[in-house]
């Protein structure tokens, strides 16, 4: 039904207060999401609640010295649970591995692009010494791996001034899906291929939390669900939840999802049969260590699980720095059918002693 045909049967249709950011990719993002909703059928109309977070009001401090993932959507998710609005929307890669209490995590529509990107220089074409502007220990761990000559320089703010900056600095780096969310995709110099730089869990991906009990609003966000962004995302939060709090070193992940082959193997978290592939990275700070494993199921929790103990406590992730807590369970759920064991990982050859860099 035309929504103007809509309006004129119910003419005080539901409006949804969407939290957000005020950043300019975060609108879009809630504009995204909104324009979703009011594509169904009997969707309900939407409008942005705007609110400011301590990563957007403390632009000169790093991300790392704010505390890491949290920073952009504490003040989000209480909009939602103290009533000011009705869902949140964020960029799946700032939630904290753990859903709060009184919400749930209704949506993941279809995913974007999860690389990472290079903005003003092909990593290639950097002379040595160059220098790298990210706040992200994550690319900087792994940058650092591959280059050991390069420098870095954080470079805070909305993703338009940082493509604006870096070619000044020397280059930057920016998730490509913010980019080409944002029309700026022409700045991208080059995409880097996950088996150089593991993204960010959930880059790329929007996640839409709702509070519990709101079977209205959940049973429209599961309709512009997509079901294998949703078990990649489990996936890889998982691995994350594992790792825990007291893992304050860089880490990485991304899942991919596939369906099986017509009367392949079923379980409760994925009764149509799909399969779950993840790939999961610790290293230290510095880089001079980095460790990559991979994992498959068909379970995304139990990989997400499986796959961080096997880091942490197989391949030595555990020694690589002072680890604050490690009180997770370690007994992996058993499962016939699932694969029993991956290749021992042990600290990755640098790019001299592999060949040539990609």
């Amino acid at each position: 039904m035309p929504r103007n045909e809509r309006e004129r049967l119910h003419p005080t249709p539901r409006i949804l207060r969407l939290a957000t950011r005020g950043s300019p990719l975060a609108l879009w993002q809630a504009t995204r999401v909104g324009d979703l909703l009011s594509e169904l059928q009997d969707g309900p109309l939407t409008e942005p609640l705007i609110v400011h977070t301590t990563g957007d009001d403390q632009l000169d401090v790093s991300l790392d010295r704010l505390g890491g993932q949290g920073v952009f959507v504490n003040e989000v998710q209480a909009a939602v649970l103290d009533g000011r609005a009705d869902a949140a929307v964020h960029s799946a890669k700032d939630l904290p591995s753990s859903t709060p209490s009184g919400l749930v995590l209704a949506s993941v529509p279809l995913r974007d692009d999860p690389r990472d990107a290079m903005v003003g220089m092909r990593l290639a074409d950097l002379e040595a010494g160059a220098t790298v502007a990210t706040g992200s220990v994550r690319r900087r761990s792994q940058l650092a791996w591959l280059r050991p000559d390069l420098t870095f320089c954080d470079l805070r703010g909305n993703i338009a001034r940082r493509v604006e900056r870096a070619p000044t600095v020397g280059a930057g780096i920016a998730a490509v899906a913010a980019l080409g969310r944002l029309g700026m995709a022409g700045s991208i110099a080059e995409v880097i291929d996950p088996a150089v730089m593991l993204p960010q869990a959930g880059q790329g991906a929007l996640a839409v939390e709702c509070r519990t009990g709101d079977d209205e609003l959940i049973g429209w966000l599961a309709r512009i669900d997509d079901e294998l962004a949703h078990l990649a995302l489990l996936a890889e939060r998982s691995f994350l939840a594992t790792l825990g709090g007291g893992c304050t070193l860089p880490v990485a992940a991304l899942a991919t999802v596939t369906p099986t082959t017509l009367g392949g193997p079923k379980s409760a978290a994925m009764p149509g049969g799909e399969r779950v592939f993840l790939q999961g990275l610790i290293a230290s700070r510095d880089g001079r260590v980095l460790l990559r494993r991979q994992a498959s199921g068909d379970d995304p929790g139990e990989v997400g699980h499986r796959l961080a103990i096997e880091l942490v406590e197989q391949s030595g992730g555990r020694l690589l720095d002072d680890w604050e807590d490690w009180d997770h369970d370690l007994r992996v759920p058993s499962d016939p059918q699932l694969p029993t064991g991956q290749p021992e990982a042990s600290e990755m050859p640098r790019p001299a002693e592999r060949g040539q860099l990609r």
